[in-house]
């Protein structure tokens, strides 16, 4: 057990499976109560079974919509405590070339990724304020440090994950709670295997030769897992990142420098 996480609320969103559920892991093993949010609730039971540990939380719910949120942090709150660390992961990824962006893909995208963020953020602050210490990690991309084809609008979304993570940074910087991006590149997730399922359905490429262009992206020519993923959100939410806030950590084998 880690003091810094020893029962403490970490509640992540998106946590039924890919980096969510790897954090959810991570944190959990340094002794933290999981607050699981998602969409899927019997998801979330699945990955509550696999979390080592006790006093762990499910709540279902879509984090674009406030009364949504609302009700599955005060759920949370009572299995779990008061929110101490916020791990913004829930988002989704479609891609299409920008003169066929539907206005509802751009507004699909930007709730999803980027109101899903500040919803979950006004939620969990009043405990962090209240206790004066705190921890907010939001997942983003790459993709909202430097933008890529066919996918304005999630890399519209992902830039405005950052810009909300500056702003909330500046103006909590005294607070004792630090708000921080993580940036992985592409990383075995569903939203991966969908990305490359989209491209032998459109090319007929082969799987591996799909893949390969992804992980030909970053710079060592490989994947990006989700441990890796998490591991620098634990590195974030731990006593010795106090001093580190505002910040957009990239996770993409030197794809961003």
């Amino acid at each position: 057990m880690n003091p810094a996480f020893e029962g403490r609320h970490a509640v992540v969103t998106g946590a039924a499976r890919g980096i969510g559920a790897e954090i959810a892991r991570t944190l959990a093993a340094q002794g933290a109560r999981i607050g699981l949010l998602g969409r899927d609730r019997a998801a979330l039971e699945r990955v509550r079974e696999t979390l080592p540990g006790g006093g762990h939380g499910v709540a279902a719910a879509d984090v674009a919509d406030p009364a949504s949120v609302a009700a599955a942090f005060e759920a949370l709150r009572t299995d779990c405590g008061p929110v101490a660390i916020l791990v913004n992961n829930a988002g989704q990824a479609e891609s299409a070339p920008f003169m066929k962006t539907s206005v509802e893909l751009w507004q699909r995208m930007l709730a999803v990724n980027l109101t899903g963020s500040f919803l979950c953020a006004q939620a969990a602050l009043p405990d962090m304020l209240d206790a004066g210490r705190g921890r907010i990690v939001n997942i983003a991309s790459t993709a909202g440090q430097k933008g890529y084809a066919y996918v304005a609008a999630y890399s519209a979304a992902k830039h405005g994950v950052i810009g909300l993570t500056r702003s909330l940074a500046l103006e909590l910087a005294r607070k004792g709670i630090t708000v921080n991006a993580v940036c992985p590149g592409y990383t075995d997730t569903d939203i991966l295997r969908a990305s490359v399922a989209n491209v032998v359905g459109k090319t007929g490429r082969s799987e591996a030769d799909a893949l390969a262009e992804f992980a030909g992206v970053n710079p060592q020519r490989r994947i990006v897992q989700p441990a890796e993923v998490a591991d620098a959100v634990r590195w974030l939410c731990g006593e010795a990142a106090a001093s580190v806030t505002g910040q957009s950590i990239s996770v993409a084998g030197g794809e961003v420098q």
